[in-house]
């Protein structure tokens, strides 16, 4: 009798999400028997067919940094994730950089990205660290990939603080809401933008002291 896998257990076994079973098996892509109790099971057969249609898995490298001045650290990411890519077996598709901040939704590698994924020309995106693809809503873009297969690997998990870079996005924030609170050309805008510059550059300083 052949074995038959309880959803979760083959979720697992093809790195989707529950939500992106359900859809396949709505779409046919995954045969399923019922339970006299009616809950879905699925031969391992299917299992199997697909796994073998994904052999060779296409990999995407997605590197990115703030600024010009940090390329050696753009480099550093793509020659580790390579060497992993390696490692693990999988075929290098693309590889994508960015130099541009985290909070940008229209950089031109990212959205190079949701064209591989939305064409499903990948099945796995490689990234150091959850915040070089975004610096927020990283779960979002998780669940968006993985309605098309996709799975996202954070290689080297948390990553240390950057302070500057933090710094950065934070002055980036708040020039936003000035702007659509004041106009961004407004004089009571600049003065905004530049005391909250000041100040954190105060509190660096005593930052400084206390650690000297």
């Amino acid at each position: 009798m052949e074995r038959l896998l309880r959803p979760k257990e083959a979720c697992q076994l093809l790195s989707i999400s529950y939500s992106t079973l359900l859809r396949w098996i709505r779409e046919g892509k995954i045969r399923v028997v019922r339970t006299e109790g009616g809950k879905y099971r699925i031969p391992y057969s299917e299992i199997k067919k697909y796994l073998e249609r994904r052999e060779e898995i296409r990999a995407v490298i997605y590197a990115r940094v703030s600024s010009a001045d940090q390329r050696e650290d753009l480099e550093r990411q793509v020659n580790y994730l390579t060497n992993y890519a390696t490692a693990k077996g999988y075929k290098v598709v693309e590889v994508i950089k960015d130099v541009a901040s985290g909070l940008n939704t229209q950089r031109k590698g990212l959205l190079r990205l949701f064209k591989l994924v939305e064409g499903r020309s990948v099945d796995i995106v490689l990234i150091t660290y959850k915040d070089r693809l975004t610096r927020f809503g990283f779960e979002y873009l998780e669940e968006f990939f993985s309605t098309t297969g996709v799975r996202i690997d954070v290689v080297l998990g948390e990553e240390p603080e950057d302070t500057k870079e933090l710094v950065e996005d934070l002055i980036s924030i708040i020039t936003s809401f000035a702007g659509k609170i004041y106009g961004m050309r407004s004089h009571k805008k600049t003065v905004l933008v530049q005391g909250v510059k000041e100040l954190i550059g105060e509190l660096s300083g005593e930052d400084s002291e206390v650690k000297g």
